[in-house]
């Protein structure tokens, strides 16, 4: 039996099989744009930074999930009223020291707030994973943080000026505040949203 390529069924099964996958790819790009969308939203800044270091959305928003992955996994926790009490007062002390002693503030500041990281549960041995890490609960504070870092750094080389100088306390008080202050991330919230 010989089937033409003009038999109706034949016809009606092309353009059925046609609209189905117009329709997947429809459907692709709408999960695509809202995944987009939301990885967008959550990492703020952080996500155009990614998309810059690795070439494109899709490599970029594959790295910000892997973040969220490895956060996931890590034991982070609140701290105890003791501790926080303890960062609190060794935080106003740095700061106090900052009008006589800018340089040893900035570096004490950065020795504080990795220590402040590492009491709530993020490792803290490699600064470019614990900005990675920082990134994913605390995405719009972590610019800030690679910029007080990159001059905490240059101090060494004594290429940071006051204002430079200043400018970094500022930052990592930012972040001292926000991690002093934050609760655990809701996983179940997190992985509902």
């Amino acid at each position: 039996m010989h089937l033409s390529l003009m038999n109706p069924t034949f016809i009606a099964g092309v353009v059925a099989a046609a609209l189905i996958i117009v329709f997947a790819v429809a459907l692709y790009m709408r999960s695509r744009k809202k995944k987009t969308a939301e990885l967008r939203q959550r990492f703020g800044p952080e996500y155009d930074q990614a998309v810059l270091t690795h070439g494109s959305e899709r490599k970029a928003e594959a790295k910000l999930e892997d973040r969220e992955t490895r956060v996931d996994k890590l034991k982070i926790r609140e701290l105890g009223a003791a501790e926080r009490e303890r960062f609190v007062a060794e935080w106003q002390t740095v700061q106090s020291r900052f009008v006589d002693h800018p340089k040893s503030s900035v570096t004490e500041a950065d020795e504080l707030v990795s220590s402040l990281m590492q009491a709530r549960g993020y490792p803290v041995s490699d600064f470019d994973q614990r900005a990675a890490d920082i990134s994913v609960n605390h995405p719009r504070l972590v610019e800030n943080y690679r910029s007080a870092h990159g001059v905490t750094a240059r101090l060494g080389r004594d290429e940071a000026s006051t204002e430079d100088l200043r400018t970094a306390m500022i930052h990592y008080h930012a972040l001292f505040d926000e991690l002093i202050q934050a609760q655990t991330p809701d996983k179940t919230i997190k992985s509902v949203a």
